[in-house]
């Protein structure tokens, strides 16, 4: 029986480099060396798109905390990890580096995490090159790029785009060793692995499907020593890890005990939040089914889909225990799964123009979401730098800091200020009895006493939420009681979502 797939076709298809064509046939060669550097552009796509306004919308709170962190001594960051967020320490000791080379500003605090997603979709493009074909491969690097999730998290001061890159850069080692079994190429997985657990340990999550894809390559290829090589590189990988997983349960409850246990149905909400677009995710959800149609891609679609499915469900199970982490942010390490298998699908589609037409049709679907998360407002719903332009603007030395913390000081509101406060705006944290770094945490302790830490304090700035006419609303009791009964409103103004009132001292 004859075939109608020619030789460098097939070559193409297995994702081996094509032979050199002789003569009539330079095509064939420019295109095997074409190939080779597809994931360089679709990295540099990825960088492009998620620059785009990188330093427009101002940091969120959690983004406030990794400046925090990183701007302290390696000292005060090192002892800070022993009490709170253990399990970013690695992404803070990196960012930690970066600022004191490039700055603090917006964009720099970002771009870490956008050279992040770039490497990410170098992988991802791997990985669809190595189980399908080219063109696979080069719809993976398109639809990558364009997703609003990897915009949104590559323009985002936190660890999930280097979770990502880890969690890709293991999947594509892991068929690379499965390949050719050999220590010099289980080594890499070992340091991918270990990577991804520290930069956030429910990222190795991912191993339950490694291991599965293992296991069925092992049940079709009988090759033990695969095996065997998977499980011993994996034991390695997490002895580093161990004692952050460790620390990490310690700090769990203080962490992220706001995170609900998940019913059924915030599978489908998860779903809709892990691409930054309910539209995309349902597109990506229709498309990533056809490969299981297609025989010849049906091994490698069966191995994507454990990737991108297993890690959801069985963070979902997990967290039906005493603590969640049930959150899309968590499994965004699933998104170059999903995203080669769709396509794959898109791939598959006939007659060829169809695929790229779909492509263009989930990029455009996108494009709402893209520019909505690229606004002033799109993750903040408050304007710190404004509230830090009325205080510069009539500061005078001396004065007191009063933000609303006690029960919302989650909401960081002493660092939506101070992160644009000029150098030379220096203001008392009056009610601080004794400051974050001198605590070892990302928030200072409070006065058990307010009065008594009001000192000789003439003027002080208080920032609490807007909405209400109440200087003081959300101040704890005691706080709102010392300032009442020692000062007076000079003056109060209200920017977004903030009250800045000014209080002089009237006895």
């Amino acid at each position: 029986m004859t075939s109608s797939t020619t030789a460098p076709e097939a070559a193409a298809g297995s994702g081996r480099p094509l032979p050199h064509g002789g003569a009539g046939r330079p095509d064939v060669s420019l295109a095997a060396r074409t190939a080779r550097y597809d994931w360089l552009w679709a990295a540099l796509l990825t960088l492009a798109v998620a620059c785009v306004g990188i330093g427009r919308a101002q940091p969120w709170r959690d983004e406030l905390a990794s400046w925090n962190a990183a701007t302290r001594s390696t000292g005060e960051l090192v002892g800070m990890l022993g009490h709170v967020d253990a399990v970013s320490g690695l992404y803070y000791l990196l960012l930690h580096g970066w600022v004191s080379v490039f700055g603090d500003s917006t964009a720099m605090l970002r771009l870490p995490s956008a050279l992040a997603m770039a490497g990410a979709a170098a992988f991802a493009v791997l990985t669809a090159r190595r189980l399908f074909d080219r063109r696979t491969a080069v719809f993976a690097g398109l639809l990558f790029a364009f997703l609003p999730a990897v915009s949104r998290y590559g323009q985002e001061a936190r660890s999930y785009a280097f979770v990502v890159l880890a969690v890709s850069a293991a999947t594509w080692l892991l068929l690379r060793a499965l390949e050719r079994p050999a220590p010099r190429r289980w080594a890499p997985y070992a340091l991918a692995v270990a990577a991804a657990g520290l930069f956030h340990v429910v990222s190795l999550l991912f191993l339950l499907p490694h291991g599965l894809i293992v296991l069925l390559r092992w049940w079709q290829e009988r090759k033990g020593r695969a095996l065997v090589g998977f499980a011993v590189t994996v034991a390695v990988a997490l002895v580093p890890v161990v004692p952050l997983v460790l620390l990490g349960q310690r700090q769990a409850g203080r962490q992220i005990g706001w995170i609900k246990t998940p019913h059924l149905r915030g599978i489908a909400d998860l779903w809709n939040n892990l691409f930054g677009s309910p539209t995309i995710g349902l597109a990506v959800a229709a498309v990533a089914l056809l490969p299981l149609a297609w025989s010849r891609g049906r091994r490698p679609a069966v191995e994507l889909l454990l990737a991108g499915a297993a890690p959801i469900l069985a963070a979902w199970v997990v967290s039906q225990g005493s603590t969640s982490y049930f959150i899309d942010r968590y499994v965004l390490f699933t998104l170059p799964a999903w995203t080669v298998l769709a396509a794959a699908g898109l791939a598959a589609l006939r007659p060829r123009v169809a695929g790229a037409l779909a492509l263009a049709a989930v990029v455009l679907l996108g494009l709402p979401d893209q520019r909505q998360l690229r606004t002033e407002w799109a993750r903040v719903g408050l304007d710190g730098e404004a509230a830090a332009r009325v205080i510069s603007q009539g500061y005078r030395p001396g004065d007191g800091f009063v933000p609303v913390r006690g029960g919302d000081r989650v909401f960081m509101i002493d660092f939506q200020v101070e992160y644009f406060l000029p150098e030379n705006v220096r203001l008392r944290d009056v009610f601080a009895e004794r400051s974050a770094v001198a605590s070892d945490d990302l928030f200072p302790k409070e006065c058990a006493q307010p009065v008594r830490c009001l000192g000789s304090t003439q003027r002080v700035w208080v920032v609490t939420w807007s909405g209400t006419k109440n200087p003081y609303h959300k101040l704890p009791k005691e706080q709102a009681d010392a300032l009442a009964a020692h000062y007076r409103v000079a003056e109060s103004r209200t920017v977004r979502g903030l009250e800045v009132s000014l209080l002089e001292r009237v006895k």
